[in-house]
């Protein structure tokens, strides 16, 4: 099997180096925004090539799947150009920044293009037993958090490239409360730029924020986030049910019944499983065990950019 990467930072070397490790798949592209960081990458692989442009990469190699990890604002010709070659790809999230991926969604539709979207959380062993959990008990709120520092990359701290930490940061956290939860019908949001405006040049993305939520079953959900720490702090979500709390963290595990608490440590990689089985649904053809496509993960970037919209309206948003 023959993979490309679009993209030359932390998220492709990532997946490249887990690919690296598994039989019968052989890395052979790296499309970046300069051919020299597309070349650094191709080097460490005996058969790449490096690209500045993904239509020429795809004209001239042969490839089964193509990795897609760029910032929000570069998506949009790269998903269109491997629907149209019949490619299935990974992409890494946020989908974009805009109402982009709502075309590209109804493309993958009419193709029925195998697809697969990073949130990775969807694929910790903490998740599914967390979700084994909720079966037995009836939920009633949830508390959701990113609080962190910022990124020290220029396009995450200019919200026209990024959309703002909530859309490309702690989108992992309302798309875990969806997976834990149910769909969202209705955001309230309050953001503002209170200290890193002046501390680093060029922050217009909002550094401290809480979106409020309801969930079609009636769930009310408030996850709040901020980039303003010197070290990442707490990054989880806590869910409260009439059996007790669970409390799901990068990690750890805890669930709270009464005075009695139980732990659990992350045993497994997601990241590895995630690309063990989307690779898997190339080669078969079945994508029943994707836990993320993009159809789905259009829903959780619906409601980061419906967030954006009610911080600027100061009104509720309500999704259909």
């Amino acid at each position: 099997m023959k993979v490309g990467f679009v993209g030359t930072g932390w998220f492709t070397k990532t997946h490249a180096n887990i690919l690296g490790e598994m039989n019968g798949v052989d890395v052979t592209a790296f499309c970046g925004t300069s051919l020299e960081k597309a070349e650094k990458e191709a080097r460490n692989w005996s058969n790449a090539t490096g690209y500045t442009n993904v239509e020429e990469m795809l004209d001239k190699q042969k490839l089964d799947a193509v990795y897609i990890c760029v910032p929000p604002y570069a998506h949009g010709a790269i998903e269109h150009a491997l629907i149209e070659r019949n490619i299935p790809f990974f992409v890494e999230k946020p989908l974009a920044m805009n109402e982009e991926p709502d075309e590209i969604a109804r493309k993958i539709a009419e193709t029925g293009l195998i697809t697969s979207v990073g949130y990775h959380w969807r694929y910790k062993d903490l998740t599914n037993r967390a979700l084994s959990l909720l079966n037995e008990s009836k939920v009633g709120m949830a508390l959701g958090y990113w609080m962190g520092n910022m990124p020290m990359v220029p396009w995450w701290r200019d919200v026209h490239k990024s959309g703002g930490q909530f859309v490309e940061q702690t989108t992992h956290i309302v798309d875990l409360l969806r997976y834990f939860c149910g769909d969202i019908n209705e955001v309230y949001a309050a953001f503002n730029n209170q200290i890193m405006q002046g501390k680093v040049e060029g922050t217009t993305v909002s550094d401290v924020g809480s979106v409020t939520m309801k969930l079609e079953n009636g769930i009310i959900a408030t996850i709040s986030n901020t980039c303003i720490l010197q070290n990442s702090s707490k990054v989880g979500l806590d869910i409260y049910s009439d059996k007790g709390v669970i409390e799901l963290s990068n990690d750890l595990l805890r669930v709270v019944k009464g005075n009695r608490v139980e732990e659990y440590k992350e045993e497994t990689n997601p990241y590895l499983e995630e690309n063990r089985i989307f690779l898997q649904a190339v080669q078969t053809g079945d994508s029943s065990n994707i836990l993320s496509t993009y159809q789905d993960a259009l829903k959780t970037h619906r409601i980061t950019v419906a967030a954006n919209q009610s911080a600027i309206e100061g009104q509720p948003i309500y999704l259909g």
